[in-house]
């Protein structure tokens, strides 16, 4: 599926669509660039699954957010920081294959993903219209 926004609200509105897809205990592996609406996404997946949207921030100097404080726990990763190699010694895999719906930024630095929801966001350059192209698991 590709879907194309044209403002951080409508990428939200597409992440609270995508939420349904993803529990229970689905992943969901984002790529694209900085400022291409990967955490804007995660807040409408949030939404989506029934927790607070203002609770989702970029972890980028935590690496990880555990929201459990709603009807789903949601896991928030954040791998911008990283290179594939430091991925791997950080214990991810059971973290990745636990309860909850997962949701990880940067996931071209994993460097073995699991079976998961791919979202490529990609911005257009003169428009800043999103392209966000959606493979299913």
């Amino acid at each position: 599926m590709i879907v194309r926004t044209h403002s951080a609200g409508e990428t939200r509105r597409l992440g609270v669509e995508l939420a349904e897809r993803l529990k229970p205990g689905g992943t969901a592996l984002l790529f694209g660039d900085l400022g291409s609406g990967k955490t804007v996404l995660t807040q409408g997946i949030a939404e989506g699954l029934g927790l607070d949207a203002g609770w989702i921030q970029s972890p980028t100097f935590t690496l990880v957010h555990e929201h459990d404080r709603g009807p789903v726990r949601l896991v928030h990763v954040d791998l911008y920081r990283l290179q594939p190699e430091e991925v791997e010694g950080i214990g991810l895999e059971e973290l990745l294959a636990g309860d909850g719906v997962k949701v990880v930024e940067w996931a071209d630095r994993l460097p073995c993903p699991p079976p998961a929801m791919e979202v490529r966001l990609v911005v257009g350059r003169r428009t800043g219209e999103r392209r966000i192209e959606v493979g299913a698991a």
